[in-house]
């Protein structure tokens, strides 16, 4: 018996060493390509173009990593999932990351195995209904039937919410967005309710927008970010310090616009170790010194990508609030570059 588990022991090891004798940085960098997990469709977060392109919030931070990793932003493979394949396709490693509005929680984090590496949007879920309703707040939705995506924390706190305020609902389940949308629209359920980003995203699609409601109750908090494997801390840090370059090139004012200037040197220190003109921090991670200022250049600093995809000037018209930078009396706030 000793010897079996002896063997078996030395067998798991092998296997371990095997798999870790290949990180992800390596593995992406042989393929020439880094496979992301997008949605199957959310306009603005994610979704290909007239021309088959992937667009949007979230592919940026995916667009920003392979310019980090492999110095160009088209190197992506887009690998579009649902709510309930999107684990497994991550944890399979059919993709790198999953950048697919996905709520960080305990036990996304801890029991499924993954590491969150950031947070790329602060939200909170929310319901739209079709104005002719009338209803004006979430607690008139007693017996409503209610479109819901499975496999999301969306289901979970929908029924805490209705529990809580002693109302009862049909749920209607649907796989994804799209499909969200069609049976919305046909009349299959009186409510749609996701994270309340997404809300706005499938409203701006809609051929007649202003005849719908987002109700004013926010019933949850849902801090939506990147995640990878667990078990590869390089290629976490990787993901982690390239999202809060982003973040801290716009607090720093480092935009695509001055980005080649400020790369040249400047009197702050942060910046010039932020892109690579001081220091080692891009030795650190396995990669080149402007690996943050390629990831910057992809598609602008967290401010820019925020306004070129969801931001108030998009059919989207997300508001900055939580997701503004900490000194603008947001949330986003990140470790420093030292």
């Amino acid at each position: 018996m000793k010897k079996s588990v002896f063997m078996g022991t030395l067998a798991t090891a092998a296997l371990v060493a095997g798999y870790a004798s290949a990180t992800t940085l390596e593995d992406v960098q042989a393929r020439g390509s880094l496979n992301c997990g997008v949605s199957t469709g959310v306009n603005g977060f994610s979704a290909p173009d007239a021309n088959g392109v992937w667009q949007g919030f979230d592919v940026a931070v995916c667009r920003a990593v392979a310019a980090a990793v492999l110095g160009d932003p088209m190197a992506v493979n887009f690998v579009p999932t649902t709510g309930q394949t999107r684990f497994t396709a991550l944890a399979s490693g059919e993709i790198d990351i999953l950048a697919r509005n996905t709520t960080w929680t305990l036990s996304r984090d801890v029991d499924l195995g993954f590491t969150f590496i950031g947070v790329n949007y602060y939200d909170g879920q929310g319901f739209m209904v079709d104005r002719a309703l009338g209803v004006s707040s979430a607690t008139e939705l007693d017996g409503a039937t209610v479109c819901i995506q499975t496999g999301t924390t969306t289901e979970l706190n929908l029924a805490d919410y209705f529990r809580i305020n002693n109302m009862t609902y049909e749920p209607v389940p649907i796989e994804t967005n799209a499909e969200a949308q069609q049976q919305y629209l046909a009349g299959a359920c009186d409510v749609y309710t996701t994270d309340a980003s997404g809300l706005a995203a499938t409203r701006a699609s809609f051929e007649t927008p202003g005849d719908h409601v987002i109700l004013p109750e926010i019933i949850s908090k849902e801090p939506l970010g990147p995640l990878v494997r667990q078990g590869d801390d390089q290629w976490a840090d990787i993901g982690r310090w390239t999202l809060n370059a982003l973040i801290a090139a716009e607090e720093l004012g480092v935009t695509s616009a001055n980005l080649e200037q400020m790369a040249a040197g400047t009197s702050n220190p942060e910046i010039n170790r932020l892109l690579g003109s001081e220091g080692s921090l891009g030795e650190m991670l396995g990669l080149d010194p402007q690996w943050a200022m390629h990831a910057i250049a992809a598609g602008g600093n967290y401010g820019e990508i925020f306004a070129a995809t969801i931001g108030e000037a998009t059919p989207i018209g997300l508001a900055r609030g939580l997701n503004a930078q900490w000194t603008q009396g947001g949330l986003l706030y990140t470790p420093p570059f030292r």
